[in-house]
């Protein structure tokens, strides 16, 4: 006996293995056939639990690595150039903590390339992992990317938690925050999202393709030197990022 639903979710790791390129809602719905309304619950549901993402603005969903039987094919047309994957090693190593790559997923930021420390204590993280794209780091080195009208579209999906203790819980504490950001070089969390946790990140668009990259660790070895890390990492992709990469 076939469930359909398992294997509607089947078909669309097989879909994306065979096309290898991101595709729409309505791209899908009509390859298969089916409602928009359940193709949109489909990938609704995969996006939620870290199989699908965005990789460029309103051009559809893409696999994330998290696929487990499907990634060797996928990953023949994994959108991350091979330079960032050099670029969060690179970091852990450096810093002793973890290092990922992240990616818009509507309200969330999704983890797509992760090297984790190897501390004892330390942010455990893999891929996949999606955090509020509001409240952490990573997730506003995604937001700075974005005109103050796709933000704004952002915001109204978004319910505002108090997550931890310095969680901004409001628009006008986001954008406060994303101006601070500017003004000092980079994003900081300090248990804004996952509590004793530290954070430094900065914008990483790559083409038009909207990333950032984030060292995390625990707020007694970040917290002190979260300036250090931030220039670590803008040092660290200047160095590797090619010439031509934009």
């Amino acid at each position: 006996m076939i469930v359909r639903q398992a294997a509607n979710v089947l078909e669309i790791i097989e879909f994306f293995a065979q096309v290898k390129k991101p595709a729409t809602l309505a791209e899908i719905a009509d390859h298969f056939g089916w409602p928009r309304s359940s193709t949109f619950n489909l990938l609704a549901t995969l996006s939620e639990k870290g199989y699908l993402y965005e990789p460029r603005p309103r051009a559809g969903f893409y696999p994330t690595p998290r696929l487990l039987t499907m990634a060797r094919m996928i990953s023949e047309v994994e959108p991350l150039p091979p330079w960032t994957h050099t670029l969060v090693a690179d970091l852990s190593a450096e810093t002793g903590e973890t290092a990922s790559i992240v990616a818009p997923a509507g309200t969330m930021a999704v983890f797509i390339d992760v090297v984790e420390s190897q501390a004892a204590i330390r942010y455990f993280a893999t891929i996949g992992h999606r955090v509020p794209i509001h409240a952490t780091a990573s997730g506003r080195a995604l937001l700075l990317q974005y005109s103050q009208e796709e933000r704004d579209a952002v915001y109204r999906k978004i319910e505002f938690k108090q997550y931890g203790p310095s969680t901004p819980i409001s628009i006008e504490a986001v954008e406060t925050e994303l101006r601070n950001s500017i003004d000092r070089g980079y994003c900081q969390s300090f248990a804004d999202y996952s509590r004793d946790l530290a954070g430094a990140a900065i914008p990483l668009p790559i083409g038009d393709r909207r990333l950032s990259v984030v060292v995390a660790g625990p707020e007694f070895r970040i917290g002190p030197k979260v300036a250090e890390v931030a220039s670590l990492i803008a040092r660290t992709v200047d160095r590797l990022r090619p010439k031509t990469a934009t």
